[in-house]
């Protein structure tokens, strides 16, 4: 009797350790996914952790001397944004297709996030698929001006809808697929969220948006994509990131631009990364 108790305490004992091995191992994967998403960006009271000045101490050229883990952003050697130039980029038919027909609605929240306006999906907003593998749709933020540059020329604005893989082998873990913006007519999406956007102007707030579809933002079905392999453009600036940046160009009015802008912390009004050196790399289309 004695002999089972003790052999029924054991199992107990080694059951609890197994749950808190298990939960651990989970939290511990749900802060590396976090991070490498882009929502570990957070600030103690109004200290930023960091900024977009030129001559700042917080600025582009110190974020890898900012933490230990941010190393990447100024030791990588697959740094984002690039300029896409056109001799470096190699058409290729064998690339395999980018496939976006798989998103769909779900509930949002539209997010003052400091440095930038994001839309964040709550829910399973449906994924890309990429050379078979499939990446889910995280959340998706803008430029001003555009990060990467195409040939030299630089545009107003930029999209990058940031995916994540859930294949643990997978080599490029995220993808992030992005559209560039010139000035013309409004953007339609945008203009339905300007009163959102109004409402978290030079806050850290977020709105819950309700549903969104994610393919109301001009990103979906077949077609045509500077692809490269880079890294996050913010802190920790992640390598490894598998970038798809469309060949079509979208038009946004100034007075978008400006709302998006103006909506962010001073610091952050023109949040573009320069460009990194491109190390060899090839731009395949």
């Amino acid at each position: 009797m004695i002999k089972d108790q003790s052999n029924h305490s054991l199992s107990w004992w080694w059951f609890v350790v197994i749950i808190c091995i298990f939960f651990y191992l989970h939290q511990t994967m749900l802060l590396i996914s976090a991070q490498e998403v882009g929502f570990d960006l957070v600030y103690a009271g109004d200290e930023r952790e960091f900024d977009y000045g030129e001559s700042s101490k917080k600025g582009p050229r110190h974020w890898g001397e900012l933490k230990k883990e941010w190393s990447a952003c100024n030791h990588g050697k697959l740094q984002s944004p690039v300029d896409l130039l056109y001799q470096r980029i190699k058409l290729s038919p064998k690339l395999g297709e980018i496939n976006m027909n798989y998103y769909k609605p779900s509930n949002a929240t539209i997010n003052n996030r400091g440095h930038d306006i994001a839309i964040e999906w709550l829910e399973d907003a449906g994924s890309i698929k990429i050379n078979g593998t499939d990446y889910f749709l995280k959340q998706c933020h803008w430029h001003s001006p555009s990060e990467h540059t195409l040939n030299g020329r630089r545009f107003d604005l930029e999209l990058h809808m940031v995916h994540q893989s859930h294949e643990i082998n997978q080599e490029s873990k995220i993808a992030v697929t992005a559209l560039f913006y010139k000035i013309g007519k409004p953007n339609w999406f945008l203009s339905k969220l300007t009163r959102d956007i109004i409402n978290i102007t030079d806050t850290k707030k977020e709105v819950h948006q309700g549903v969104i579809d994610p393919k109301e933002l001009g990103l979906n079905g077949s077609m045509k994509y500077y692809r490269y392999i880079g890294s996050l453009t913010v802190p920790p600036c992640t390598e490894g990131v598998l970038w798809a940046i469309n060949t079509r160009i979208s038009t946004v009015s100034i007075e978008q631009v400006k709302l998006l802008k103006q909506a962010v912390h001073d610091y952050a009004e023109i949040n573009a990364r320069p460009l990194q050196p491109i190390n060899g790399r090839y731009i395949y289309l």
